[in-house]
């Protein structure tokens, strides 16, 4: 049997192989390669699909966190609430800034921070809270909003695994001051390469973010206000985007079908599946169950030799790895340690078939019946 990878771009490439191919053809006969016609126009497209004044590319989703912290006046001294259950480049991003990242515990059903948990955590300090929308889940924005509204903190969007997710018909990333969007490849909007973008309402954060991505420049030439970067999104990627942009619902409709598929084969066994809540909408970025004590090890040996991937997103969490040994953690984040010791993501993408679905949910029984 063919192997079942946690992602398959070959497939998706051949269902796209013309659009693409004439999309990079044409940006290579165009020769405008930095900040030409097919960011702006990309930019225009995404700002319209997410519902905010303003899109802005730069050059991976971990830029995309730093420039909008940064560009909000996040910077030394000040402290900024975040989950321990993500990847790493959540955290990164605000210590980039010379702030310091305060780890809150999580909710053990969305694995996304818990509000209650937030507000305990606030202090003097205090600047911004740093949601991730994890696998796809949206976190709960309308209690993160009010509480941070109490508090007069500004609220970041950590969306690199949600493109397309909502919130009682919002975007995530249209609800607080910026979300953080990734296009890292196998992402739900996924480049052939890394990118990122910053969606905002705000005109002032715009305006600053364009600066701070292009060198601390307002416009081309050999004026800097400020210190700035080189964090541009390539033309090239951006003329990729816009052709999956065109796909994004489709794709998205696809992987809740895989979802649902996993939920009628699974329905039986021992896992803990996926949480949805009522007011948001998943779009599965990973399907990641809980498995019981002590078992993922050999689930994934059993799927491994039956040529079936499966990936464990994430063994450490982050107030547990050395870069951060020394950030304050606000209570205990033992819903976190928990669910890093039994998470298991198992593949995922939109043109699984359905004998796909039912070999890797018959891989996982299997293997549940003979422990």
């Amino acid at each position: 049997m063919n192997p079942i990878p946690m992602v398959d771009l070959g497939v998706q490439y051949e269902h796209l192989k013309s659009e693409l191919d004439a999309a990079i053809s044409g940006v290579m006969a165009g020769t405008r390669y930095i900040l030409g016609p097919e960011v702006q126009a990309l930019e225009n497209e995404l700002a319209g699909y997410l519902g905010v004044s303003h899109a802005i590319g730069c050059a991976s989703g971990t830029d995309a966190l730093h420039l909008a912290l940064r560009a909000a006046g996040i910077g030394p001294g000040d402290e900024v609430i975040t989950t321990p259950f993500t990847f790493i480049a959540t955290a990164e991003a605000i210590r980039y800034c010379g702030a310091e990242p305060v780890f809150v515990d999580i909710d053990p059903r969305s694995f996304n921070i818990d509000p209650e948990r937030v507000e305990a955590a606030v202090n003097e300090r205090t600047r911004a809270i740093l949601p991730v929308h994890l696998f796809g889940q949206p976190a709960d924005m309308t209690a993160l909003m009010a509480l941070a509204d109490r508090h007069g903190l500004k609220v970041i969007e950590d969306c690199a695994q949600s493109f397309g997710a909502e919130i009682e018909g919002r975007q995530t990333g249209s609800i607080g001051l910026a979300g953080a969007f990734s296009f890292f490849p196998s992402k739900n909007l996924g480049g052939c390469g890394d990118g990122g973008l910053i969606a905002t309402s705000d005109d002032a954060l715009a305006e600053e973010i364009r600066m701070l991505r292009n060198h601390g420049r307002r416009v081309d030439g050999y004026e800097h206000e400020v210190i700035g970067y080189n964090s541009r999104l390539d033309e090239l990627q951006a003329a990729i985007l816009r052709v999956k942009l065109g796909y994004i619902d489709d794709f998205n409709r696809e992987r809740r079908r895989v979802a649902a598929g996993y939920r009628r084969c699974l329905e039986t066994a021992d896992f803990e599946l996926p949480y949805e809540d009522h007011i948001g909408r998943h779009v599965y970025h990973q399907f990641t169950l809980l498995v019981p004590d002590g078992l993922r090890e050999h689930l994934q040996a059993s799927l491994r030799e039956n040529d079936i991937a499966s990936a464990v997103y994430y063994p450490i969490p982050l107030h547990r790895q050395p870069a951060f040994a020394q950030c304050r953690q606000a209570g205990d984040l033992g819903n976190s340690e928990a669910v890093a010791e039994r998470c298991l993501s198992v593949p995922i993408f939109p043109e699984m078939t359905e004998e796909q679905i039912e070999r890797v949910s018959d891989g996982l029984k299997s293997v549940k019946c003979e422990v």
